[in-house]
Protein backbone atom coordinates (compact mmCIF):
# COMPACT_ATOMS: atom_id res chain seq x y z
CA UNK A 1 0.00 0.00 0.00
CA UNK A 2 1.29 3.45 -0.86
CA UNK A 3 1.22 6.31 1.66
CA UNK A 4 -1.08 8.50 -0.42
CA UNK A 5 -3.50 5.59 -0.85
CA UNK A 6 -3.65 5.04 2.93
CA UNK A 7 -4.11 8.75 3.64
CA UNK A 8 -6.82 8.99 0.98
CA UNK A 9 -8.59 5.93 2.36
CA UNK A 10 -8.66 7.40 5.86
CA UNK A 11 -9.74 10.87 4.78
CA UNK A 12 -12.52 9.52 2.52
CA UNK A 13 -14.41 8.33 5.62
CA UNK A 14 -17.52 10.40 6.40
CA UNK A 15 -16.61 13.31 8.70
CA UNK A 16 -12.87 12.54 8.61
CA UNK A 17 -10.50 15.43 9.12
CA UNK A 18 -6.74 15.74 8.68
CA UNK A 19 -4.73 17.16 11.60
CA UNK A 20 -1.04 17.55 12.42
CA UNK A 21 -0.91 18.10 16.20
CA UNK A 22 2.80 17.11 16.49
CA UNK A 23 4.14 18.51 13.23
CA UNK A 24 4.28 17.47 9.61
CA UNK A 25 5.74 13.99 10.22
CA UNK A 26 2.51 12.50 11.60
CA UNK A 27 -0.99 12.93 10.24
CA UNK A 28 -3.76 12.22 12.73
CA UNK A 29 -7.07 11.33 11.06
CA UNK A 30 -9.99 12.24 13.30
CA UNK A 31 -13.76 12.03 13.24
CA UNK A 32 -15.77 14.26 15.56
CA UNK A 33 -12.52 15.28 17.25
CA UNK A 34 -11.58 11.64 18.04
CA UNK A 35 -8.47 10.09 16.51
CA UNK A 36 -8.86 6.90 14.53
CA UNK A 37 -5.52 6.74 12.67
CA UNK A 38 -2.04 8.03 13.49
CA UNK A 39 -0.17 7.89 10.18
CA UNK A 40 3.62 8.13 10.28
CA UNK A 41 4.31 9.92 7.03
CA UNK A 42 8.04 9.19 7.15
CA UNK A 43 8.10 5.84 8.95
CA UNK A 44 5.50 3.66 7.22
CA UNK A 45 3.27 2.90 10.20
CA UNK A 46 -0.31 3.64 11.11
CA UNK A 47 -1.64 3.50 14.66
CA UNK A 48 -5.18 2.10 14.89
CA UNK A 49 -7.51 1.01 17.66
CA UNK A 50 -7.99 -2.75 17.53
CA UNK A 51 -10.87 -3.37 19.91
CA UNK A 52 -12.19 -2.16 23.24
CA UNK A 53 -9.29 -3.69 25.17
CA UNK A 54 -5.93 -5.25 24.49
CA UNK A 55 -7.24 -8.78 23.68
CA UNK A 56 -8.16 -8.19 20.03
CA UNK A 57 -5.06 -6.03 19.59
CA UNK A 58 -2.90 -8.91 20.84
CA UNK A 59 -4.54 -11.28 18.35
CA UNK A 60 -3.50 -9.00 15.48
CA UNK A 61 0.07 -8.83 16.84
CA UNK A 62 0.20 -12.63 16.98
CA UNK A 63 -1.02 -12.87 13.39
CA UNK A 64 1.70 -10.51 12.09
CA UNK A 65 4.62 -10.63 14.54
CA UNK A 66 6.93 -7.67 14.07
CA UNK A 67 4.68 -6.03 11.46
CA UNK A 68 1.98 -5.17 14.01
CA UNK A 69 3.21 -4.01 17.39
CA UNK A 70 1.69 -2.49 20.50
CA UNK A 71 1.47 1.28 20.19
CA UNK A 72 3.55 3.32 22.59
CA UNK A 73 1.58 5.02 25.39
CA UNK A 74 -1.90 3.90 24.23
CA UNK A 75 -1.28 0.22 23.53
CA UNK A 76 -2.95 -0.82 26.77
CA UNK A 77 -6.18 0.67 25.40
CA UNK A 78 -6.16 -1.58 22.33
CA UNK A 79 -4.03 0.50 19.95
CA UNK A 80 -1.53 -1.15 17.60
CA UNK A 81 1.08 0.22 15.24
CA UNK A 82 0.77 -1.41 11.80
CA UNK A 83 3.49 -1.47 9.12
CA UNK A 84 1.48 -0.66 5.99
CA UNK A 85 4.47 -0.79 3.64
CA UNK A 86 4.15 -4.46 2.75
CA UNK A 87 4.15 -7.10 5.50
CA UNK A 88 0.45 -6.69 6.32
CA UNK A 89 -1.87 -7.26 3.32
CA UNK A 90 -3.75 -4.18 2.10
CA UNK A 91 -7.12 -5.76 2.87
CA UNK A 92 -6.11 -6.24 6.51
CA UNK A 93 -4.78 -2.67 6.75
CA UNK A 94 -8.13 -1.42 5.43
CA UNK A 95 -10.02 -3.70 7.86
CA UNK A 96 -8.00 -2.30 10.77
CA UNK A 97 -8.58 1.30 9.67
CA UNK A 98 -12.30 0.60 9.23
CA UNK A 99 -12.59 -0.93 12.71
CA UNK A 100 -10.68 1.96 14.28
CA UNK A 101 -12.90 4.50 12.49
CA UNK A 102 -16.06 2.66 13.55
CA UNK A 103 -14.85 2.58 17.17
CA UNK A 104 -14.26 6.34 17.11
CA UNK A 105 -17.70 6.99 15.58
CA UNK A 106 -19.38 4.70 18.14
CA UNK A 107 -17.78 6.75 20.94
CA UNK A 108 -19.39 9.96 19.64
CA UNK A 109 -22.79 11.14 20.86
CA UNK A 110 -25.43 9.93 18.39
CA UNK A 111 -26.26 13.47 17.28
CA UNK A 112 -22.58 14.08 16.42
CA UNK A 113 -22.04 10.96 14.31
CA UNK A 114 -21.38 11.58 10.62
CA UNK A 115 -23.88 10.28 8.10
CA UNK A 116 -22.45 8.12 5.31
CA UNK A 117 -22.95 9.79 1.97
Amino acid sequence: MERDELVGYCLAKPGAEETYPWGEAELVAKVGGKAFAFIGLEGGTVGVKCGRDSTEAAEWRERYPGAITRSAYVGRYGWNSVDWTGPVPEDDVRELVDASYEAAVAALPKRSRPVAG
